[in-house]
């Protein structure tokens, strides 16, 4: 295969893969104006790889992976954005780990309430099928006429979904349903 064929696969594949990424934005915020969906958030940007530093506390957010200062403009600014485009949330819930409270917090979008079973599943693998269970049974449970938002870690939603989502990023699935399938995905800007 020639130079030239290889660049018009790879503009094909790039050209699929944007017009599939904007599909799957499109349809999560269709999803949750209409309402009746949960938002599976990852935290924000938040360094140093997955889990926390050995001999963490939760009640202790000095001893945890914290967002970056990146991490906290990108939440203000991903809760901004929400607003403008009209999307709003009867309930927020987070995991108790510092950097989903405060991505939570920072995006300023209601009260939030802290949720253990939406806590890090990489760090309690132990208890990961309870926590995971625990939060199919809340999806199930969210039959609300407005949207629930959940922020909560990368491998959470990973186990809910089979979706690995990046830092910020929303996947929506539908409420009333313990299956978690995504309806779409939404990464802001």
């Amino acid at each position: 295969m020639g130079l030239m064929h290889v660049a018009i696969v790879a503009l094909l594949l790039f050209g699929t893969a944007g017009t599939a990424a904007a599909n799957q934005a499109a349809d999560a915020r269709t999803a949750l104006r209409a309402g009746a969906h949960v938002a599976l958030m990852r935290h924000a940007d938040a360094p140093g790889g997955a889990g926390d530093p050995p001999g963490f506390r939760l009640e202790n957010c000095a001893t945890q992976r914290n967002l970056s200062p990146k991490g906290r403009a990108d939440a203000e600014k991903i809760g901004s954005q929400l607003k403008q485009e009209g999307i709003v949330f009867e309930k927020i819930v987070s995991s108790p780990w510092c950097r989903c409270v405060d991505t939570a917090r920072l995006l300023d979008l209601g009260a939030v309430e802290t949720v253990p079973t939406f806590g890090n599943v990489v760090v309690l693998r132990d208890q990961r099928e309870a926590l995971t269970a625990g939060a199919r049974a809340l999806i199930a449970a969210w039959t609300g006429r407005g949207n629930l938002l959940v922020v909560t870690h990368g491998a959470n939603i990973f186990a809910l979904t089979g979706v690995s989502p990046a830092s910020g990023e929303i996947v929506v699935v539908k409420g009333g349903s313990d299956r978690a399938a995504p309806v779409g995905r939404l990464l802001l800007d």
